[in-house]
């Protein structure tokens, strides 16, 4: 790896860890990154979800007041985030390459239309929080950990406003604790696929380091100054660079 390359994915890392603490959907940013520096799109998958999972580890420490009195709950859910983590990490190396190229495409979609529609998806559950009949269903948050936990280990990009939504549904509170679950779940199913891929498939290490290095300090500038930024110029980061791995993938 060249210094360039190691700095530009660096840099990628730190705008992920940006959008990742405001709006999520970090990995839009750094997975075509590595898509446009050659890697092949399964080995920028599995590098991508080790290189970003120091800032979704961060954030869950910063939110874990959030739990206070909840921990056997948390853990509870976690064992279904980890679970799904691990199965999504299965499917995605027992699969075959051309199953991932043609589903990727499809995945890119979802996670953009997620960031797109995002604005409204805050309002309406923000509506939904303060409806007074509205309460805890641990049933439901059970199959929200395990379902999206596959999916976070399979591709990840977007896991965390698919769970902010669902979890918006299916739990009672203020979306800061919703917030923090999210966190928990998204960091407990990448941490469990990373686990699979360390041990069972090849990782592209200096470029991982270079992300990680990258998304813990841009993980660190978002919570203290990303705020200040609208949301909106995240957005269209995101959509740009997302449409441009689609694009990647048609044309290939």
């Amino acid at each position: 790896m060249s210094p360039v390359e190691f700095l530009v994915l660096t840099g990628g890392g730190i705008v992920a860890g940006m959008i990742n603490s405001v709006v999520g959907s970090g990995s839009l940013v750094t997975f075509p990154m590595l898509l446009a520096f050659g890697y092949p799109p399964v080995l920028a998958n599995v590098t991508n979800n080790v290189g970003v999972l120091p800032a979704s580890l961060t954030a869950t420490v910063v939110g874990r007041s959030a739990f206070a009195g909840e921990w056997r709950r948390l853990a509870l859910y976690l064992c279904f985030s980890a679970v799904g983590g691990v199965t999504g990490a299965l499917l995605l190396l027992r699969l075959p390459t051309e199953a991932f190229d043609m589903i990727v495409p499809v995945l890119i979609v979802i996670a953009l239309l997620l960031v797109v529609f995002g604005p409204w998806i805050r309002r309406w559950t923000a509506k939904l929080h303060g409806q007074a009949e509205h309460r805890d269903h641990p049933a439901a948050t059970m199959a929200v950990a395990g379902l999206t936990a596959v999916y976070g280990g399979y591709f990840g990009a977007a896991q965390g406003v698919l769970l902010i939504a669902l979890l918006s549904i299916t739990m009672a509170g203020s979306l800061v604790r919703a917030n923090a679950y999210k966190n928990a779940m998204a960091a407990t199913a990448n941490l469990a696929a990373a686990i699979v891929f360390v041990f069972v498939t090849e990782i592209a290490w200096l470029a991982a380091l270079a992300i990680a290095i990258g998304a813990f300090a841009g993980g660190w500038l978002g919570g203290r100054y990303g705020r200040h930024i609208p949301q909106t110029a995240y957005r269209v980061v995101i959509v740009v660079i997302g449409v441009a791995a689609l694009v990647y993938f048609v044309v290939r």
